[in-house]
């Protein structure tokens, strides 16, 4: 029986997407907010720029009023003008495409299965395209007079890591849970391990931010993320210990307490994108090596099952061809 509903046209299509896509960049946007360091509105982790690649790849480039229309809303309170907010949300939707772009060019797969997408992602994407969308709109702030000239370089800093840590946390995992199938079973525990490594994660991230510095207590846990619960385990961890990262620095909590504000910013962002770099690219390697071995195994699977059904025609035609020892016949026939 088929059903008589009707069709949305391709124009209805495209302006739901886009209005979904502003829905969800000014939700992050939000999130971002609630962090800001700089004039309310820079923030050192900004889930939308990880929105903002993650749209055009896989929806398409298309979608990009989307992003452009959650920008100027996210902006059109914060100011300082309504120019400098149509400068900010180009350089926020620029800065994205852009990076799409080049990552295409460059034979990026949105599957995370190789080693070199996961460095397209964090050098065109996390780096380069947020680097644009930072220079855009500091230097928008600053002509429109809500920034001292002199503040340039320091918040244009925070406002390049601050995108760059989106990109780094949030797009992969979006670009994961498009592919995201739950499995049918899972065992008691496999959940117990779950939950054991949910709680640990949660520890090391705030004994990280006390004093004595104790920043490489993350690491045993994103390895034991990485290897047991793949991409979407490491991301996650990573993302919880981003998160705790920024709070400690951007309240000069324990490690960061006697440093200036750029200061303790640029020490949690080179920490953070370490832990970044280390969870997304090790998961890569182990899902690469869990590739090989599957590979392997079918492939030694066929081999077998091909040398099951040769064997007996050998051995048969070796029956029928085995020489004759000399002489034998002769004595026979003497």
């Amino acid at each position: 029986m088929r059903l008589s509903a009707r069709q949305l046209s391709p124009v209805t299509h495209w302006c739901l997407i886009v209005l979904s896509v502003t829905a969800c960049y000014f939700a992050t946007a939000q999130i971002g907010i609630q962090w800001a360091i700089v004039r309310e509105q820079i923030s050192p982790l900004w889930p939308a720029a990880g929105v903002a690649l993650a749209v055009p790849i896989l929806l398409g480039p298309r979608f990009w009023p989307g992003i452009t229309f959650g920008a100027l809303l996210t902006n059109i309170t914060l100011g300082p003008s309504l120019l400098a907010v149509v400068v900010i949300s180009v350089g926020n939707t620029l800065g994205p495409l852009l990076g799409y772009y080049l990552m295409r060019r460059r034979g990026f797969r949105p599957q995370l299965d190789r080693l070199p997408d996961v460095v397209l992602l964090v050098v065109v994407g996390a780096i380069g395209g947020t680097a644009i969308s930072a220079l855009i709109g500091t230097g928008a702030l600053v002509t429109g007079g809500g920034l001292a000239a002199a503040d340039f370089w320091p918040t244009a800093l925070v406002w390049w890591t601050g995108d760059a840590m989106g990109v780094l946390t949030i797009t992969p995992l979006l670009l994961l849970a498009r592919r995201f199938r739950p499995p049918r079973r899972i065992s008691l525990a496999r959940w117990a391990e779950a939950a054991t490594l949910g709680v640990g994660t949660l520890g090391v991230s705030i004994l990280a931010g006390t004093n004595p510095p104790k920043l490489f207590v993350v690491f045993p846990v994103l390895i034991w993320a990485a290897l047991r619960f793949r991409q979407a385990g490491a991301l996650l961890c990573s993302l919880c210990v981003c998160v705790f990262t920024i709070f400690a620095a951007a309240r000069g909590l324990g490690p960061y307490g006697g440093y200036e504000l750029a200061h303790r910013m640029l020490l949690a962002q080179a920490f953070n994108a370490t832990v970044g770099l280390t969870a997304l690219t090790l998961s890569t390697i182990v899902l690469q090596r869990d590739r090989a071995t599957a590979e392997i195994t079918d492939a030694w699977r066929q081999i077998t099952e091909m040398v099951d059904l040769i064997a007996p025609r050998q051995s048969l035609r070796s029956a029928m061809t085995t020489p004759r020892e000399p002489g034998k016949g002769d004595e026979l026939a003497g």
